[in-house]
């Protein structure tokens, strides 16, 4: 059995976590490049957490490298709101507690900074992740839309 270390990402993660996303996280966004994440982790160097699946130890040696990418989400706070984006799992990983392990950090981390309130970007058609976000006691506000425009300069 492995280990789940979880740990904020750093600037050598990023194309790790952009192939990650292709393949477990759902929709895409504009931010979703190497240029966009690595502005916001060059911005809140903890906002962007990690989950790594890190062999057990061996013989009493120390696990060797750092592990595989399971799980990510993003926690970011602007001093006023605690927003959560790219909550994903790897699709053979799921309903083994890396969702619930990445949601716990992103909460202490808002009470840390004095957040009071966290709220998830989740896409409607999404109905897996649904059920996640409901069992770590998130609820629904259907009478908010969110309202977008792409920005360029």
């Amino acid at each position: 059995m492995s280990d789940l270390r979880i740990r904020a990402a750093t600037p050598d993660d990023l194309d790790t976590v952009l192939a990650f996303w292709k393949t477990s996280a759902e929709g895409t966004s504009i931010s979703d490049d190497r240029d966009g994440v690595e502005r916001l982790i060059t911005r809140d160097p903890e906002a962007l957490i990690l989950a790594m699946e890190v062999p057990p130890l061996q013989h009493g040696r120390e696990p060797g490298g750092e592990g595989e990418l399971v799980g990510t989400v993003i926690a970011g706070f602007d001093g006023w709101r605690c927003h959560l984006y790219r909550l994903a799992v790897h699709p053979g990983r799921r309903r083994q507690g890396i969702g619930s392990a990445l949601l716990t950090a992103a909460e202490e981390r808002f009470v840390r900074l004095g957040g009071r309130r966290g709220d998830a970007m989740v896409l409607t058609r999404n109905e897996t992740a649904h059920h996640a976000w409901r069992a770590a006691g998130y609820t629904p506000e259907e009478h908010w839309r969110r309202w977008v425009k792409p920005l360029t300069g």
